[in-house]
């Protein structure tokens, strides 16, 4: 398949709009569209070639909150058909307001998952037979598996969203000060356990708070878990 370099490409909306046209064209589907969860803001930001109309009811129903081609896809690691969903809590609810657009409730749903704790998800769409769509299905699956992780990785890489999901590296010694702090021990206790001081202590909470963009230690263990770096206590 030809398709656009994105990581040649300036980010942009634009861009990624342009991809996924090519991709509903190319693949021969009705639309095609991304979606990508943020886990430090708890935020979905997307990419589609849905109409406006749609776009804007979408968001002023709040389905992003409930749609299960999102939230039920995010647990898998493999390809999501949509008839696995239709049983799912909310699916006629969302389906049956993108029928009122012209959306057809057929599509699959290909997640990809980041090194940050990130997911996306490239979703496709057509209206046919289910046997039309299983022939579709098996001939572009593999296109779709690459072409997911294409935009994944690319909006990853925008500024915007990187500064949101990636965290500084810490010592391991922080990393070991922050895992006590979080099963309740105070820096006291800490300097005992690791034969140091407690100002040495002190002296590495600060530089994890730095690290982290945090104004309090509570602040910094929650985000040191939320990144995956320590374990709750």
């Amino acid at each position: 398949m030809d398709v656009v370099d994105l990581s040649t490409l300036p980010p942009s909306d634009t861009t990624y709009a342009k991809f996924l046209y090519q991709v509903r064209e190319q693949l021969e589907m009705d639309h095609a569209s991304y979606a990508g969860l943020n886990p430090s803001a708890g935020t979905v930001h997307g990419h589609v070639t849905y109409d406006d109309a749609w776009k804007l009811h979408y968001v002023e129903q709040g389905f992003q909150m409930i749609d299960p081609t999102l939230h039920m896809t995010k647990r898998s690691v493999a390809p999501v058909d949509w008839s696995r969903l239709q049983n799912s809590p909310n699916f006629d609810r969302v389906f049956r307001d993108a029928n009122d657009f012209g959306i057809s409730n057929q599509g699959i749903t290909i997640p990809v998952r980041g090194p940050y704790g990130d997911v996306g998800m490239l979703s496709a769409t057509r209206d046919c037979s289910k046997t039309e769509w299983q022939k579709l299905i098996r001939h572009v699956i593999g296109d779709l598996q690459s072409l997911a992780v294409h935009i994944h990785d690319s909006v990853m890489r925008s500024d915007r969203i990187h500064q949101l999901l990636h965290h500084p590296t810490l010592s391991n010694r922080e990393v070991e000060i922050l895992q006590w702090v979080a099963a309740g021990k105070t820096q006291h206790e800490i300097g005992d356990i690791l034969s140091i001081s407690h100002r040495t202590v002190e002296v590495h909470l600060r530089s994890s708070r730095e690290k982290l963009n945090a104004l309090t230690t509570p602040q910094t263990i929650a985000r040191a878990i939320r990144a995956g770096l320590i374990f709750p206590g």
